[in-house]
């Protein structure tokens, strides 16, 4: 049975009931529904606990993909595990969670900024990066930082939405990253909207409104190979 993944449709949900399905052998623990974002696209998963009817919970260090479309969640070391079909609230780190949405969805803007092919990318709570290939003159880290924040200030709605895979396919402009291709097979592909001005494939958690952002610092525009940039981006403010 695969996991019903809340968080695709409600970055804002914290928690929620679920039923262990399954215990892996190394401890793993499969929910029948989480809101524990899963490894993947740049973006860490999510941290949080796992809590038991008589109020003890098991600490949970992250969450990864297992087969068959479940989500592992992983113990920290030394939490003791659960057993198949215990009723548990699952709950997130929130904190650490919104920074992630709100430093993911600055660096959608930051592609808006510098319109180049990009060729990686990673997100923490603290700093991220997207690598671009860019071809000509490259931007000063003050000229990007302004431009940046600029379009941040315009409280532009954040928003998602589902295409198919053909609809995808006949749209190849909107597919911003070569190193990691949206996933194509299942049917139907998640798609980010930034008001008026960004729309691109992302199955990440994000903020409802730019505004929610604060402003980012620009921290270093990096040489990474001859066309290869990397540009590292902050929160500032906390």
């Amino acid at each position: 049975m695969a996991t019903l993944c809340l968080f695709r449709d409600e970055s804002y949900l914290t928690e929620t009931a679920a039923t262990v399905l399954e215990v892996h052998d190394r401890g793993g623990i499969i929910l029948d529904k989480t809101v524990f974002y899963v490894t993947g696209g740049g973006q860490p998963g999510d941290r949080g606990v796992l809590k038991r009817t008589e109020g003890a919970a098991v600490d949970i260090s992250t969450a990864v993909y297992g087969g068959s479309d479940q989500i592992v969640h992983v113990p920290a070391d030394g939490a003791w595990s659960l057993q198949q079909g215990e009723p548990v609230v699952a709950s997130i780190d929130w904190q650490r969670r919104y920074r992630h949405m709100r430093i993911h969805t600055g660096l959608h803007l930051l592609t808006v900024v510098l319109p180049f092919p990009v060729t990686g990318g990673r997100i923490g709570s603290e700093e991220a990066h997207l690598d671009f290939d860019i071809e000509g003159p490259v931007p000063t880290k003050e000229e990007v930082q302004y431009r940046l924040n600029d379009l941040l200030a315009q409280d532009r709605p954040v928003s998602s939405e589902w295409i198919t895979d053909e609809e995808l396919l006949a749209n190849p402009g909107i597919i911003k990253t070569r190193a990691v291709k949206p996933p194509i097979g299942t049917g139907r592909v998640r798609l980010i909207r930034i008001g008026d001005v960004d729309l691109q494939p992302c199955g990440g958690t994000h903020v409802r409104s730019t505004s929610e952002i604060g402003q980012l610092a620009v921290a270093k525009i990096e040489n990474k190979g001859r066309q290869n940039r990397r540009v590292r981006i902050r929160l500032i403010g906390g």
